[in-house]
């Protein structure tokens, strides 16, 4: 296994986390998964045993159940592990069972400590941006979470640029901790990222964790252009996260991640993992699986380690344009770019 360091912190964390969003399984979740405590335990055995130190969950997943089921599954060894939880995202009927109001933060902080049997959570994630609790109150809350010792860390997660910039901002004002990491969605069929949260991951010093890195599957080489969506998958049972803009490059791109994989013995999962571990600002990608078989697949993208022209196929066909001002920037700035703006402007470099 490798270690980064996330962000501008002194935590290393394994390159692959675990997702526990299949564990539970209750409720619209059971489309993706649904592990029990015995099944759960085998995979989280599989990834420690692999080196993987980062576990993540949400207080959304299941309701509750998935941290449930972690908290069980790791008791006794919780010391020897990192824990991410998040809250944001709606629990309840009440009208203060969602946002990042004091009163929710601390109220649900507190819930996710019991249900994980842990007096602290290593990186505490806001879920998603809620505009209209005042940032001074979310990251107030946060410094007392932080304090009190229950939180480690803070980081965000589904926020657009401004978002993440104004929060930094509000942060180093008020003198209140600052994020350390984001995580967000980014693959090779999803790269819009790349417009405006990588470049300010690599320009404010942000950790980036990927979810969902291998598009909940698509990118994984079992469903292919033409044919029927896998019995099993997400898809079949319905799941429609995250949504596919252009089928036709989606599918564009399998065909050269199942060539690539053929070409190097591996497989196109690997071939989509080791790619984004090459882009700039990477530190985790949070993977899922149903079996230990996935997982174990999973784990050779580590150590593969793509050639420059296997990585300039990857990139070419899976290339976004360059909206507004980022065309602009590059007709009449390239000469004065700083390595965030590279972040996004360096695939074009040789155009």
């Amino acid at each position: 296994m490798e270690y980064r360091t996330l962000g501008r912190s002194g935590l290393k964390v394994s390159v692959l986390t675990m997702g526990t969003f299949t564990f539970g399984g209750a409720g619209p979740f059971a489309m993706v998964g649904k592990q029990g405590v015995n099944e759960a335990r085998r995979l989280v055995d599989t990834c420690i045993d692999a080196g993987v130190n980062l576990f993540d969950t949400a207080n959304m997943y299941s309701t509750g159940l998935a941290e449930e089921i972690l908290g069980e599954v790791l008791d006794g060894r919780r010391d020897d592990v990192l824990i991410t939880s998040k809250a944001r995202m709606r629990i309840g009927a009440g009208p203060n069972d969602e946002g990042v109001s004091r009163y929710h933060l601390i109220r649900e902080c507190e819930r996710s400590l019991k249900r994980l049997r842990t007096d602290h959570i290593d990186i505490y994630y806001m879920h998603e941006w809620d505009g209209l609790t005042p940032l001074d109150e979310m990251l107030a809350a946060l410094d007392t979470l932080v304090t009190q010792g229950k939180v480690r860390y803070i980081g965000c997660s589904n926020y657009s640029g401004w978002h993440v910039m104004k929060s930094l901002a509000v942060s180093e004002r008020d003198r209140r901790p600052r994020f350390v990491t984001q995580q967000i969605h980014y693959t090779l069929e999803a790269r819009e990222a790349e417009y405006e949260l990588l470049p300010i991951s690599v320009d404010q010093g942000l950790g980036v964790l990927v979810w969902s890195p291998l598009a909940a599957g698509l990118l994984s080489g079992k469903h292919r252009r033409g044919g029927k969506t896998p019995e099993g998958s997400r898809q079949f049972a319905g799941w429609t996260e995250p949504p596919i803009r252009d089928a036709e490059k989606l599918w564009d791109i399998v065909e050269v991640l199942v060539e690539i994989g053929a070409e190097r013995g591996v497989s196109a999962a690997q071939v989509a993992l080791a790619w984004l571990l090459g882009r700039p600002g990477i530190t985790s990608l949070v993977i899922g699986g149903r079996n230990e078989a996935q997982f174990l697949d999973n784990f050779g993208a580590v150590d593969l380690k793509l050639t420059t022209e296997e990585t300039k196929r990857l990139t070419d066909v899976s290339t976004i344009p360059l909206i507004y001002p980022y065309w602009h920037q590059r007709n009449f700035a390239a000469d004065r770019f700083c390595e965030g703006d590279l972040a996004l402007h360096r695939d074009f470099a040789e155009e």
